[in-house]
């Protein structure tokens, strides 16, 4: 057993009694009340569910086991010479809520690195989609199609014991999370840059830097990689991707089916698209400007001219952020270091300055802050990632990482099949005293 297993199995071991007795002592106590709004909002802002791998709030941000995202990139252990930690790092930071030594992240790197063989089948799977095909259509046919190579549901048909449901679940989450950056590069190079081929992962890099090199990127394209799959890996486990990778989990499917779903759920325009919608319009006003520069007069026009269209400015707001999101602010940083010329950012920075205001005049947002997606599209144009649809394969690979330590800990604790209680319109209605018979009517 690794070091890393058997840290995480003595934390399961120290934490289950706590699942056990809140049930049993506490199970009949109410935590919230849902409001219709609620209902038919698509169950906003319910507490309904549990995580301890991380926590949004709404003047924080993300906290990735109790540890804000700042905390997050400056204690975990760092490549030799590298501005981003370790991902590798922060799987064990999921898992186990520990930052990690650099012998520890060591060692999983080494454990990776002997799980990301993936069979010939999957690049034939791959390989068989037209070149036309949507990169997360292939990339969840690709995550399907490793489910042969199960260990829980090999171990499940011979009658594996509920109590190590957590560790068949392990060795698949991390055989899988292994294989994800191999299998992400090889669909944008058969897609978008053919002749860069088929590029094997080296054994001396970690993860960032793998991806980096199957991309076919130089420095400091490790780091931005790095920096990527840790500020998307996880936001709690209410947004549609995490909570879509739970919810077919629950019913025991394998982790493979589980996050072919998250990754379906994260393809869907509300969810994983913001950050091509921020470059789309942002090269809108470009293009506008024919050449030059707007002034700060010229940007608050532009604005306002989307606002009164009835449209959103595209990378600001969040439904639980109250504050500029953190991931932007680790993004800007980044920017301000390596491509402060870089006239996407010179935009995305002056519309930082202009936008927030806008949007407390109008009165109708309630964040009027940048969020991720204000600028994770922008920097993957800087380094020559152009292709909008990729973007999101990205952010597929980061949210494994919080997705699958999620379903690692919902097995060990043993949670239930995820079966909500709905009522229909007549019932809601009869709950708040609608009279339908003086409804107006309009045709």
């Amino acid at each position: 057993m690794s070091k890393l297993k058997e840290k995480l199995y003595n934390k399961i071991q120290n934490h289950r009694p706590r699942t056990t007795k809140l049930l049993k002592e506490h199970g009949d106590k109410v935590i919230d009340q849902v409001t219709v709004a609620q209902a038919l909002g698509g169950m906003r802002g319910i507490k309904s569910l549990v995580t301890d791998i991380s926590y949004l709030d709404p003047m924080e941000g993300i906290r990735y086991r109790g540890f804000t995202l700042p905390e997050v990139l400056e204690k975990l252990p760092k490549p030799e010479g590298a501005e981003m930690p370790y991902v590798e790092g922060l799987y064990h930071l999921l898992l186990t809520g520990d930052i990690p030594t650099q012998d520890e992240v060591e060692e999983l790197i080494i454990d990776f690195n002997n799980r990301r063989g993936i069979p010939k089948y999957v690049w034939d799977v791959i390989d068989s989609f037209p070149s036309d095909s949507h990169p997360m259509a292939i990339l969840s046919a690709a995550v399907m199609s490793l489910q042969r190579e199960s260990v829980f549901n090999v171990k499940y048909k011979k009658g594996m014991s509920k109590m190590d449901y957590w560790d068949a679940t392990y060795e698949d989450s991390t055989n899988l999370l292994a294989k994800m950056p191999l299998i992400g590069a090889y669909i944008y190079n058969k897609l978008y840059n053919p002749e860069n081929g088929h590029r094997y992962p080296d054994s001396t890099l970690d993860l960032g830097a793998n991806f980096a090199y199957m991309m076919g990127k130089d420095k400091p394209y490790d780091d931005v990689s790095r920096m990527y799959f840790i500020i998307h890996a996880d936001h709690e486990s209410g947004n549609v991707s995490a909570h879509t990778g739970h919810l077919v989990a629950s019913s025991l499917s394998d982790v493979y089916y589980a996050t072919s779903a998250m990754i379906n759920g994260l393809a869907g325009p509300l969810h994983g698209l913001a950050n091509q919608e921020v470059l789309r319009w942002l090269q809108g006003l470009k293009e506008r400007m024919g050449g030059k520069f707007p002034t700060e007069e010229e940007l608050k026009k532009y604005v306002w001219g989307t606002l009164k269209r009835g449209q959103v400015i595209p990378g600001y707001g969040h439904a639980v952020l109250r504050k500029t999101d953190p991931r932007y602010s680790v993004q800007r940083d980044f920017c301000l270091t390596h491509m402060k010329d870089d006239e996407l950012f010179k935009y995305v920075d002056a519309l930082y300055k202009v936008v927030p205001d806008i949007l407390v005049e109008q009165g109708k947002a309630k964040n009027p802050w940048p969020n991720v997606d204000a600028q994770s599209g922008v920097v993957q144009w800087h380094y020559g990632v152009k292709e909008f649809d990729f973007y999101t394969v990205l952010f597929s690979i980061g949210r494994s990482f919080g997705v699958l330590s999620n379903i690692i800990w919902d097995r060990a604790l043993g949670y239930s099949l995820e079966r909500p209680k709905s009522v229909t319109t007549d019932m809601l209605e009869k709950m708040v005293g609608v009279d339908k018979e003086n409804l107006i009517e309009t045709h």
